[in-house]
């Protein structure tokens, strides 16, 4: 199993630089699942549902946000319509969108990927190790597979 995983995707550059290298990537080293933090990629400050669907298309396979989730308006749509779309897992509970979700194919075992976010320096959230611990219990009853992206 190949993973792949990018850090922040920041504005049109970022973009960019995905749109280019990933497919290569993917050949080249034989990559299985793309992972990308996405939370900058419009403008360098937060997510659109137009930005994601870029980054999607380009080969990317699950987009992770954190802090700068919010950054703009309409990150509402891709949080409620969106299974490839991770929030941090350690939000409140009542937050829309998920964070985590179990990726399966063809071509590949199911895999979990759940997304985190840090406290330091941040706003008070549910602290991210406790929640990943619950969060590893339950998706081990669905795969052995389990990956993490933590935003700070």
């Amino acid at each position: 199993m190949n993973i792949l995983f990018i850090g922040d995707i920041v504005g049109e550059p970022g973009r960019r630089a995905v749109k280019q290298l990933v497919p290569k990537l993917r050949v080249e080293h034989q990559v299985n699942l793309v992972v990308a933090n996405g939370e900058n990629s419009a403008g360098g400050s937060g997510i659109t549902p137009n930005t994601a669907a870029e980054i999607y298309v380009a080969g990317v396979d699950i987009i992770t946000s954190g802090d700068h989730l919010w950054d703009q308006k309409d990150v509402i749509g891709l949080l409620q319509n969106e299974r490839r779309f991770l929030r941090p897992l350690n939000y409140p509970p009542q937050t829309p969108g998920q964070g985590s979700t179990i990726v399966q194919s063809d071509s590949l075992v199911p895999v979990a990927v759940m997304n985190l976010q840090g406290r330091a320096f941040m706003q008070d959230l549910e602290n991210p190790f406790w929640t990943a611990r619950a969060e590893v219990e339950r998706l081990r009853t669905l795969t052995r597979i389990i990956f993490c992206g933590y935003a700070r």
